[in-house]
């Protein structure tokens, strides 16, 4: 089934064409008109004791565009690294565990800001595109104006020595090649939307 997953921090608007039943959500919310939708997205946004709301329609790329257009949105891209040791290699920036991305520049594909990004934080050079991954959505705030930005994720390949140097200007302080089943230390330490992606590609859980 088709959908959408947005985060609000770890608090999370799911879009679906039909109501999302395998998941469990605080509040489901047909959509029926603009006006309305903006309504329900606004009370989400300041509301934090309401973990989830899913909101549907039969016309789910109708709704994902009337949904879109309330924020700036903006595009970014990262990558999943893998080492031929069986490890990946996670970074932690601001505190908090994440993977290497960054803003995709003007004139810029996905594929080219992963591969850069990935070589600026981590220092690595040889790493290469296995498969793209699905993508992330997360809103902020900035200049009291709403943003949602969509990461373009890609599966990422490289045998080189296991560098940990991180970009410290970046905000990072650390970085370490976790192998699968040490992935799970970092889940308290992390943005759902993250966790989202490993669960789906490396099944960790």
């Amino acid at each position: 089934m088709l959908r959408y997953k947005v985060y609000f921090d770890n608090r999370v608007i799911t879009l679906s064409p039909e109501p999302d039943r395998v998941q469990k959500y605080a509040l489901f919310h047909k959509y029926n008109e603009r006006e309305e939708l903006y309504a329900q997205i606004s009370q989400f946004a300041v509301n934090n004791d309401m973990p989830s709301l899913n909101i549907y329609s039969s016309d789910i790329n109708n709704l994902w565009e009337v949904f879109s257009k309330w924020f700036v949105v903006t595009e970014a891209a990262g990558g999943l690294i893998g080492h031929p040791s069986g490890r990946y290699l996670f970074i932690k920036r601001y505190g908090r565990w994440d993977l290497p991305k960054g803003h995709i520049e003007k004139g810029e594909s996905p594929e080219q800001c992963a591969l850069r990004e990935v070589e600026e934080e981590c220092n690595l050079r040889g790493h290469m595109i296995i498969a793209p991954l699905l993508p992330s959505y997360h809103t902020y705030l900035y200049d009291n104006k709403p943003y949602m930005k969509k990461t373009h994720w890609f599966r990422m390949s490289y045998g080189g020595e296991m560098i940990t140097e991180p970009q410290a200007e970046e905000g990072i302080t650390h970085a370490e090649w976790l192998a699968p089943d040490e992935i799970a230390k970092i889940k308290s330490n992390t943005f759902q939307s993250l966790l989202d992606l490993l669960n789906y590609t490396l099944r960790v859980r």
